[in-house]
């Protein structure tokens, strides 16, 4: 009955505007019906927010029934933005309509500035105050956020340069958030020992993107507690961890106790679930992120301990972490509880190694040297953190490719927080800065936090006055640089200069012979981008026939301009046209940015798409068969597009009729 009278009236609505009759009676036909039905109608989803608001306006009856606390805005809310729907409780007071209005409205700006950073910041990276106009709007910040994830999720290849830098922003807010909530959680006295809480906060800074949570991650490890409990229920039936509820927190005393749970623990992680140690790639910091390592089942001994030590806290096993040299452990104490204790009192288990339990001599022969008694003592929550965060600091030192330094400066931040006058890190922080902004696109106010940097080492270490004078000097020096840098310059392929650029953006290349890869990392390149301002071309996809990989043109010159020392060691004069000839610059689908001889490249009649992190700072639209240049791409080579359709159309077509 009730179904068919919900067909009848969704029946009524377009049957009303059809009627010649006066719209007077086709209203009353409509507000005559039940209550249900018209709300059933109202959310049907057919309706958008400004059909509600016109309805509303009709009568006192539509009226009260889309009430802006009521069901009818509130499902206009959940199907515009269904992903802020857990940010609510069932049982809150909402009025959905206002709600509607400031998500709108915050959305509505977000664009507004997203759209507004391709002009502002194509040529210099988003500097230290970019995000001040995002950081200054009124309204809920996760509005915001998830505006940005809307455009982050938007379909196709299209919008590239939207997502480039709302991604950026994205990025920025998260790690604001993380960060203070880390400096907050650093507050906590000593005896606050929640490591894992510690570790998921490390892990979300480095990958603000990814939903990541500590409710997640408890979670996943709730599970894993309840497979152990399962496999303890056939060791011990009794066994008093079966006991516990979730979220307690108790000790078990009796050592034989203790060892059935370690050996169910044991038999779940490493037999059951194949969690071991990840020997093949143990310089990859996806071993240090908690989330990384329960997806994956793998890691390296302090990320492997943190969530062996999580687990056996859990079931009343009390573990300590142990700063070990080389390899991190944790300690299982034999004594009497009041007793005095050496570090010979304590059975040491090494996570990495499926849980072995080692005496003091096995520990030295594990890192193949003598330790004193002090290394074998229990940490607390912040220096298992700085370890953590250490092993990320070698990480980013180690990796070679551009897009490595977000590791360095994440695990730079990182550290800081918790030791802000560490002077050495202060000053490898100072030199990145230094690195970074000597790059055209990078801040001006990047230099001057390099100077503000160097001013708090100064005060620190007097010592350091050397090193600091350096920086000063070359920081001052780039300031001047900046002064006397010029506008945009205009790159004309007709001009008689570059008659000899045979290749235009958005065609597809691939490497010709075997040559010296040339790296835009290269000391040079940072220093002519600084000095002259080089390079930034459009889209052409290549392929090194040595190494495999696949790239986008971004800039050419008309012949090789980097300095002599670069053309030296690059070998360029071994081309036949030596450096005599254009060169392209290139964005590698492994983060990093090459140089290439025009002589080197030919065309490429597989295209595919690039996964470099900087082609949405280019490019807005990949076709399929190559990258359209963005507005202030476009600017730089006004000329090239033209070339790229005539080219792109030669190239495919005759591809086409070879095949037919």
């Amino acid at each position: 009955m009730a179904a068919a009278a919900v067909d009848s009236a969704m029946e009524v609505v377009p049957a009303l505007a059809e009627e010649a009759a006066p719209e007077a009676a086709g209203l009353s036909c409509l507000v005559n019906l039940p209550g249900e039905v018209l709300e059933y109608i109202l959310c049907s989803g057919s309706l958008t927010a400004a059909d509600i608001g016109r309805v509303s306006s009709t009568c006192r009856r539509l009226r009260e029934l889309c009430q802006s606390s009521g069901k009818v805005w509130k499902e206009q809310f959940r199907v515009r933005w269904p992903s802020l729907m857990k940010h609510y409780s069932p049982t809150d007071y909402v009025n959905w309509l206002e709600e509607y209005k400031v998500r709108q409205k915050a959305g509505l700006e977000a664009r507004k500035i997203v759209a507004s950073f391709s002009k502002r910041f194509f040529s210099e990276h988003v500097p230290c105050n970019g995000f001040s106009d995002i950081e200054n709007l009124e309204g809920p910040e996760i509005f915001f956020e998830d505006e940005l994830v809307c455009i982050l999720n938007m379909e196709g290849r299209k919008a590239l340069t939207w997502k480039y830098y709302a991604k950026k922003i994205l990025y920025y807010l998260r790690q604001q958030k993380i960060l203070n909530n880390l400096k907050a959680f650093l507050q906590q006295p000593d005896d606050y020992e929640s490591y894992l809480e510690g570790a998921v906060y490390i892990d979300q800074y480095c990958n603000p993107l990814s939903d990541i949570s500590l409710k997640d991650i408890q979670a996943q490890i709730d599970s894993i507690v309840e497979l152990v409990c399962k496999t303890l229920r056939g060791i011990n039936s009794r066994h008093p961890s079966l006991a516990f509820k979730a979220g307690e927190s108790s000790m078990i005393m009796e050592i034989e106790l203790q060892s059935q749970v370690l050996d169910a623990m044991n038999y779940v992680l490493y037999d059951q679930l194949k969690f071991k140690g990840n020997r093949m790639d143990y310089y990859n910091a996806l071993n240090l992120y908690m989330h990384q390592v329960l997806i994956r089942r793998t890691g390296i001994p302090i990320s492997m301990s943190l969530l062996y030590l999580t687990i056996a806290r859990q079931l009343g096993v009390p573990l300590e972490p142990v700063n070990f040299p080389s390899h991190f452990l944790l300690r299982w104490c034999q004594g009497a509880e009041g007793a005095s204790l050496d570090i010979f009192d304590y059975i040491y288990i090494d996570a990495f190694g499926k849980g072995k339990q080692l005496t003091v001599k096995e520990c030295e022969y594990l890192i193949g040297q003598h330790v004193t008694a002090a290394l074998y003592g229990v940490v607390n929550v912040k220096k298992v953190l700085q370890r953590m965060v250490g092993n990320l600091l070698s990480l980013g030192k180690r990796e070679g490719i551009d897009q490595s330094y977000q590791l360095l400066r994440d695990s730079l931040d990182l550290y800081l927080a918790m030791y802000p006058d560490q002077v050495q890190l202060l000053l490898l922080q100072a030199r990145l800065y230094f690195h970074l902004g000597i790059w055209p696109e990078k801040s001006f106010c990047l230099v001057l936090k390099v100077l503000d940097i160097l001013q708090h080492i100064q005060t620190l270490d007097p010592g350091q006055h050397g090193a600091v004078g350096y920086l000063v000097q070359h920081t001052l020096e780039h300031i001047e640089r900046k002064k006397e840098e010029v506008g945009v310059e205009v790159k004309l392929r007709s001009h008689e200069k570059h008659r000899d650029v045979c290749y235009s953006i958005g065609l597809i290349m691939k490497h010709k012979r075997n040559h010296r890869r040339l790296s835009c990392s290269e000391p040079d390149l940072r220093f002519l981008f600084c000095r002259k301002g080089l390079a930034f071309l459009t889209a052409s996809l290549l392929m090194d026939d040595l190494y495999g990989y696949n790239c986008v043109i971004y800039g050419w010159d008309p012949t090789c301009m980097m300095g002599h020392e670069w053309i030296r060691n690059m070998n360029v004069h071994s081309l036949p046209h030596g450096h005599h000839q254009p060169f392209y610059n290139v964005l590698v689908e492994d983060g990093s940015c090459r140089y290439a001889a025009q002589e080197n490249l030919e065309y490429n009649v597989e295209p595919q798409e690039i996964s470099h992190p900087d082609v949405g700072r280019y490019f807005s639209e990949f076709t399929g068969t190559h990258y359209i240049p963005n507005a202030e791409l476009e600017i730089r080579y006004p000329e090239d597009l033209e070339s790229v359709y005539e080219t792109v159309q030669n190239i495919y077509s005759a591809k086409k009729e070879d095949v037919e």
